[in-house]
């Protein structure tokens, strides 16, 4: 009876152990997990601010690591509410995490600034912003761009035409047809180059040829006052739009009107609200985090956040300047 025993205990000990190595080792593929919604006043500081109403704007980030090998065998394992994700997702060929991190912190950069000028601007404050080129900010994994153009690079020519702003640069690659082949001069860590680089045609209108990335205007920025943005080890341009609504807040717009009001979004220099990733994990944290109001971009990650909303109500917008009005006029809904 006692050899059945520690026989037991044995295999009860190996079986603890097996579970740890699993949970240890990492396959290729990564995992997104929720994280709670957080407040911004204590991150964000703006020259002049007055005694604000209302609660902190939220922002929502969250966990991305690789999957366990216990994840991967038994999906009961993962946390609730997370996403799997290939790793040639998130890391296209070529790129290593060290990279992807870079660009991260590079995008949390241009968010703070951009999120900064936008907020400034509806509020009535002069900001300078002087063209410099076109920021690519997505390239899609399946287009011709993929593996030529990076997040990050600026283009300022096309076929040796200079280009200085998203429009500019549209209306030249629609002079020609899909299937036509295009050289785009790029400024990448500082130096230029020419990139050659195919062309489809748009989904939207099959007559009108596309690379298959997303932009912005890149643009030297000057703000009138000084703002301070940190989020310490957090990366990633999807906070734009929270940063910009919590801007606002200090500067005397009761954002929310009583309701507890978290959002996310990136933000384009124009204002618009450009759409972001992992809208699942994101509502889930806003759940979590008894949130009244969650702002989010407009069209699919809308549709994606009522999913998982529960009791949250989703507004969409599609620009800072629409949710700016969504959340500052009319009675509370919360």
């Amino acid at each position: 009876m006692r050899r059945l025993s520690v026989i037991s205990a044995a295999l009860g000990a190996l079986g603890l152990v097996t579970v740890f190595v699993l949970w240890q080792l990492p396959t290729s593929d990564f995992i997104f997990v929720p994280d709670r919604a957080k407040p911004l006043a204590p991150r964000v500081t703006v020259e002049g601010a007055r005694p604000a109403d209302g609660e902190s704007v939220h922002y929502v980030d969250v966990y991305v690591r690789r999957t366990s090998l216990l994840e991967d065998l038994l999906p009961f394992t993962r946390p609730d509410g997370s996403t799997v994700v290939p790793e040639q997702a998130l890391l296209p060929p070529g790129t290593s995490e060290d990279e992807r991190d870079r660009q991260n912190e590079a995008d949390m950069e241009r968010s703070e600034l951009v999120a900064s000028a936008v907020a400034l601007r509806a509020l009535g404050y002069e900001v300078e912003a002087r063209p410099t080129g076109i920021l690519v900010t997505a390239v899609a994994a399946d287009a011709p761009a993929a593996g030529r153009l990076e997040e990050g690079d600026v283009l300022t020519g096309v076929d040796g035409v200079p280009v200085r702003t998203p429009d500019e640069l549209r209306a030249e690659i629609g002079e020609r047809t899909p299937g036509d082949r295009v050289r785009l001069t790029v400024r990448r860590d500082g130096e230029a180059t020419q990139v050659t680089v195919g062309t489809v045609p748009s989904p939207a209108d099959p007559d009108r040829p596309i690379v298959g990335i997303q932009v912005d205007q890149a643009a030297d920025i000057e703000l009138p006052i000084e703002i301070g943005i940190d989020l310490g080890p957090v990366g990633g341009p999807s906070a734009g739009l929270p940063f910009a609504l919590e801007i606002a807040r200090k500067l005397g717009r009761d954002v929310g009107r009583g309701c507890r009001v978290a959002a996310t979004g990136a933000l384009a220099l124009d204002g618009g609200v450009v759409p972001v990733g992992a809208l699942e994990q994101k509502t889930y944290g806003a759940r979590r985090s008894d949130v009244d109001v969650f702002v989010v971009p407009a069209g699919e990650n809308a549709s994606t956040a009522r999913e998982h909303a529960d009791d949250v109500r989703i507004v969409a917008v599609e620009s800072f300047q629409q949710a700016l009005r969504a959340l500052t006029t009319g009675a509370p809904k919360c």
